[in-house]
């Protein structure tokens, strides 16, 4: 049986939803991010990047969220899209592991976890932010789904970060973006959206967002160990 390295944060929820819609069975491994799990050898020898998610499915082990949906995508031949589309799959792919996750990533940090509010940085991934938003809303504004009229991993890909709009953006974000809020409400219809949202719900993961999650969380914020600092 796949095993699926598992905290209840966007990325892995990407692999969550493909895992619901596909009806693969599946055992979630929690990794708290927040105790630092991510960084025990154990959790290193399978993702040396020391991020969630990651699968092993059998003797392949697979890291990186888009990865992972690329890879199930093509062992199942599911929700991959026309194969005429194939080259588009891949660039709106890309287009979110380069852009909408990490512009997101950084503007939830800068606004919500960074030790100071720099406005500098708060307006440039906001407004980053913004501006992927637009991309997809015109992508979406003569179109059921990203890719064309088939729903595929790029939805997914997408529906991760979009999930946590309120927090990247502010509760009214999507208003501005009608066609990508269409989309949202298209997607969120899916009965295996419910189930992707239950994942790892019944797992006791730590909350607090204290000195040792900071350090977990952010290790580059702090020196490294034995190094001193002048």
């Amino acid at each position: 049986m796949l095993r699926f390295y598992f905290h209840h944060t966007p990325n892995p929820l990407k692999v969550a939803l493909f895992l619901e819609e596909s009806g693969l069975p599946y055992e979630v491994v929690p990794v708290d991010v927040f105790k630092g799990e991510q960084h025990t050898a154990e959790y290193s020898a399978i993702n040396p990047n020391g991020k969630v998610p990651a699968i092993v499915d059998g003797s392949t082990v697979v890291f990186d969220s888009n990865a992972i949906l690329l890879y199930l995508g093509e062992k199942t031949g599911q929700f991959m899209g026309d194969a005429g589309d194939r080259g588009q799959l891949y660039s709106w792919l890309m287009f979110v592991a380069t852009g909408v996750g990490p512009f997101s990533g950084q503007a939830v940090h800068f606004q919500h976890m960074a030790p100071e509010q720099l406005p500098y940085a708060i307006n440039r991934y906001r407004r980053e932010v913004e501006r992927h938003y637009g991309v997809l809303n015109h992508r979406l504004q003569n179109q059921q789904y990203v890719v064309g009229d088939d729903y595929t991993i790029v939805d997914m890909a997408v529906w991760g970060w979009i999930e946590r709009f309120p927090r990247v953006l502010g509760e009214d974000a999507l208003d501005e973006f009608p066609h990508l809020k269409a989309w949202y409400e298209r997607v969120n219809a899916r009965s295996a959206v419910e189930r992707a949202r239950s994942v790892g719900k019944d797992i006791s993961f730590k909350m607090d967002f204290d000195e040792e999650t900071r350090r977990s969380l952010l290790p580059q914020n702090y020196p490294k160990t034995g190094v001193k600092v002048k």
